[in-house]
């Protein structure tokens, strides 16, 4: 089935064109409704009683629309929402295992500008939904198959809203750093985004003793990502050199990832987050397999890192979401993207940003080193990566001078190195990545590449 609705991360898109409209919304919440609140087919949901679908948002000012939407959509199929306000989608997860709900879902356009909006889906136990779940949704809310489902009277559902979510996500959150030491003595520049996190992440790092700066955590409704956050690190290396921070965090607009920011204004990426938080595992014996599981973005230097202290990477196509199902599929216990989403199994189901920076803040306190120290253990291949709007994303093979500078690239790497291009899931972008031992030939070669994308599908 060709997708109509939902991408790489859900239903994405500009708030009030299609498809991220009251109207699709309204749709979508009845399709889900339907295929979490009975046995998929209609019939009375085999454990009985009352379905309930935890439902939460960003910041951004089209949560209300959207919100509102949903909450018609699924209480129109007789099914309650527990409404949970802002919280970060990782908060929203944890808190649809820990209601015991039926499904999750999150509004959120994550590291997107205030004008997008997205409508992400999580299943009982806090894990993204397969793809077949999604294809069902989707026919569901497109084809008009449950038009004439119509509960009536008490069998309409409610909407109810829980006060105590976003205390819940932080003594979540605080159970993922050990009972026995706190961040005492820490100076922290904490960016928010002016998104999700912006009350759950200063409050999880102050009740464990640090001493936090914070930035960007006044949300407006159009401010999200704004010049601020993990799409604009430049921000965060400012203020840990201005509050002479030991380091520096900062969220996307939903808070599944992190990036962070050593003591001298350098910033740490998730390659290098992963080879920290892996190489620690590795050595008390606790990384599931002695394998990691990363995308085929993240720089090879990971992989031979991990291969020199007895451990191995195993590589996905790029999205979160890949890299959790595999790591389902093996059993693993940690996973990421070099964008910073990272995924410790043994605290979460989904990328989670306060919970992975607090997982490098206890290896800093444990070993007693900077992180500045403790990220040369990553020691990366030159990249050369570059995003390009593009008017439309035809099959990449088909674009024939394009293929010919991919080839050639390829031969003069001489396999050390490697080529990746491909279109984003969530935008109008083709992404370009060069990797290799020589930084001025991989320049060269993604100039080329670029140009010839730019004349043939590049948007102006």
């Amino acid at each position: 089935m060709t997708r109509k609705l939902f991408g790489t991360d859900g239903v994405r898109g500009i708030a009030n064109v299609e498809p991220v409209t009251a109207e699709t919304a309204l749709k979508l919440g009845r399709a889900a409704a339907h295929v979490f609140g009975t046995d998929g087919r209609g019939h009375p949901h085999p454990r009985g009683g009352r379905r309930t679908i935890v439902l939460g948002k960003d910041t951004r000012l089209s949560g209300y629309m959207l919100e509102n939407a949903l909450v018609a959509g699924i209480t129109s199929l007789g099914v309650d929402v527990l409404l949970i306000g802002p919280l970060p989608t990782p908060g929203v997860a944890y808190i649809t295992r820990s209601l015991r709900a039926d499904a999750g879902i999150v509004l959120s356009a994550s590291h997107n500008p205030y004008e997008d909006n997205g409508i992400k889906f999580f299943r009982h136990d806090g894990y993204k939904l397969d793809d077949a779940v999604e294809a069902h949704i989707e026919s569901l809310a497109i084809d008009g198959q449950i038009e004439s489902i119509r509960p009536t009277a008490k069998k309409i559902g409610r909407a109810a809203r829980i006060d105590d979510a976003i205390g819940r996500y932080v003594e979540y959150a605080k159970q993922s750093f050990p009972r026995g030491r706190t961040l005492e003595d820490l100076h922290i520049a904490l960016d928010c985004a002016n998104g999700a996190a912006y009350k759950s992440s200063p409050c999880v790092l102050h009740e464990l003793g640090a001493k936090v700066h914070v930035f960007h955590h006044s949300p407006n409704g159009t401010n999200i990502n704004a010049d601020c956050g993990s799409t604009h690190p430049e921000a965060i290396r400012q203020y840990v050199l201005e509050t002479d921070a030991h380091i520096g965090i900062t969220h996307d607009g939903d808070a599944d990832r992190v990036l962070l920011c050593d003591e001298k204004g350098e910033l740490v990426d998730g390659d290098e987050i992963m080879a920290i938080a892996a190489v620690d595992l590795l050595q008390k014996q606790q990384l599931v397999s002695n394998t990691l599981v990363a995308t085929v973005m993240s720089n090879f230097g990971l992989d031979e890192t991990l291969a020199q202290k007895g451990g191995r990477v195993l590589r996905t196509q790029v999205g979160d979401r890949y890299v959790i199902e595999e790591m389902l599929r093996k059993g693993l216990n940690m996973g990421g993207e070099q964008s910073g989403h990272m995924i410790f199994r043994d605290y979460a189901t989904t990328g989670d940003g306060i919970v992975s920076a607090l997982q490098i803040l206890r290896i800093m306190i444990e070993s007693g080193k900077p992180l500045s120290e403790l990220k040369r253990c990553l020691v990366k291949y030159p990249q050369v990566q570059k995003n390009l709007k593009v008017r439309e994303k035809p099959p990449i093979e088909s674009l024939s001078t394009v293929q010919s500078l991919l080839l050639d690239a390829q031969k003069k790497l001489e396999g050390k190195g490697r080529v990746l291009l491909r279109y984003s899931g969530t935008e109008p972008k083709v992404r370009l990545l060069i990797e290799g031992r020589d930084e001025q030939q991989i320049a060269k070669m993604a100039e080329r590449i670029a140009e010839a994308l730019h004349s043939t599908i590049g948007a102006d």
